[in-house]
């Protein structure tokens, strides 16, 4: 039953070929979970958590376009408007405890700011972040 709710979805978004059809679940299963895993959990040494973890981001100066400039989230192939969504579903699926009181969701008009921005050192970013939010690397 489990792999049914996993495959169906994805055969689904599959036979549409349009990421407009798709919500931000099937988005994530069909782009971010084969190497974020299906619970978004880390694959240590290569990447990073997004459980328990991704909404921290948010507290940290820059960690709100650090979310949009990542490599895997810039370079998708995904609309302004769906890595919105995208982004928003990650952050309260994967660590709603974590999300500021004073969340605005990321807009598509957002995204088209942020995105075109090449982190030069995204190992780099990302560890100023996490010093930032008091978290190890």
């Amino acid at each position: 039953m489990t792999v049914l709710r996993l495959i169906i979805p994805l055969a689904a978004a599959l036979a549409l070929g349009t990421a407009a059809t798709a919500s931000p679940r099937t988005d994530y299963m069909l782009r971010c979970m084969g190497c974020h895993l299906p619970d978004g959990a880390e694959t240590p040494g290569k990447v990073p958590p997004l459980k328990g973890h991704v909404a921290k981001f948010l507290a940290a100066d820059g960690g709100r376009a650090y979310l949009v400039q990542v490599p895997g989230t810039r370079q998708s192939a995904l609309s302004n408007a769906a890595v919105a969504d995208l982004l928003n579903w990650l952050v309260r699926n994967f660590d709603a405890a974590d999300v500021p009181a004073d969340f605005v969701p990321y807009t598509e008009a957002e995204i088209a700011q942020l995105r075109p921005h090449r982190l030069p050192d995204v190992a780099a970013e990302r560890a100023r972040l996490l010093k930032s939010i008091g978290e190890k690397n």
